[in-house]
């Protein structure tokens, strides 16, 4: 059985099941991470040198960094609806998935971990503000995408792309700072949670 390693409250790690979730794909999770068992164990760093989860195995094969193991799995498991052939339509999911690992990450890191985690390392004001005006910046192009398209990032359809940029809107709205109103992406908030896999491990109350 597919084992993946990981806290289940860590945002990559949630990629990871929301997935699973998709696929209907039964596995193992162990928790690792702060808190849990220390991910510097020589364990871990046998199968992550990083010390970052999540990591999975499925039989002997390792792998680690979420947009990847997302990838796996659905290329392994059958979830072409979600990944598609066809390289322009891959294209167009790849984009958004590497969008959001770096764009858009990058943008909301310091003012989610100082208004929504209270990380006493985060406390910084004109850091807090920027960051809070640099997500703004790419929820507003993730406004436009949403506007064009009518319905999910990549398209018409609900694609992979959608996991990974739906955690971090749920994150926009789990944060507790003055957010521009953005009907489109609050409309696509709405439309992810028919997803059960949404619900459980995205918009669970937990950011």
């Amino acid at each position: 059985m597919l084992k993946i390693l990981g806290k289940a409250s860590s945002i990559n790690v949630r990629k990871v099941l929301w997935t699973c979730a998709e696929l209907n794909l039964p596995f193992e999770r162990e928790d690792w991470g702060v808190g849990f068992q220390p991910t510097s164990d020589p364990a871990f760093l046998a199968l992550n040198p990083n010390a970052m989860v999540p990591v999975i195995r499925d039989g002997d094969f390792v792998l680690w960094e979420s947009n990847s193991i997302i990838r796996y799995l659905v290329s392994q498991y059958g979830g072409q609806a979600l990944y598609p052939a066809d390289p322009k339509q891959r294209a167009r999911v790849d984009q958004w998935m590497d969008w959001q690992a770096t764009d858009l990450n990058r943008s909301w890191s310091y003012a989610f971990m100082a208004l929504a985690r209270q990380s006493a390392l985060h406390r910084d004001a004109a850091s807090i503000a920027a960051s809070c005006q640099s997500w703004t910046h790419f929820m507003r192009i993730l406004e436009q995408r949403l506007e064009q398209t009518g319905a999910y990032v990549a398209g018409g359809a609900f694609t992979l792309a959608d996991i990974p940029i739906g955690l971090s809107v749920n994150r926009w709205f789990c944060t507790p700072f003055d957010r521009p109103a953005l009907p489109c992406v609050a409309a696509y908030y709405d439309r992810l949670a028919s997803h059960e896999g949404y619900r459980l491990y995205g918009r669970n109350g937990t950011a």
